[in-house]
């Protein structure tokens, strides 16, 4: 849960550094749980507005997480737009999410404490 209030209160726009593996995927957790939540309440008659603010209010921060990750394995914030790829760009962007930290301190950073 640190990590998913990580992002949304301290780096809720922070693009620059880089965030390690398991601090992206523990956000990506409480986002999707979160969002399952917000999707349920969604279908109270009066409160079909809250899986969309919801999703927007966390635009940002997921956007963010997501260059933070790319950069810790030294991959640049354009390579955000390989998921727009059919099929095959959605994999490509699993598979570079999942690889390991880049070792030691690069061009974005110190390597995360949480690799």
């Amino acid at each position: 849960m640190k990590y998913f209030i990580d992002a949304v209160k301290n780096n809720y726009v922070n693009f620059s550094g880089r965030l390690g593996v398991k601090g992206y995927w523990m956000f990506v957790l409480f986002y999707v749980i979160f969002a399952i939540v917000a999707q349920i309440i969604s279908l109270i008659p009066h409160l079909g507005f809250v899986y969309g603010l919801y999703s927007l209010a966390l635009l940002l921060p997921s956007l963010a997480a997501c260059v933070r990750r790319l950069q810790d394995t030294g991959k640049s914030w354009p390579w955000i737009f390989i998921g727009l790829i059919p099929l095959i760009g959605w994999i490509w962007m699993i598979v570079l999410l999942c690889k390991s930290s880049q070792e030691g301190d690069n061009q974005y950073g110190p390597m995360p404490v949480d690799k």
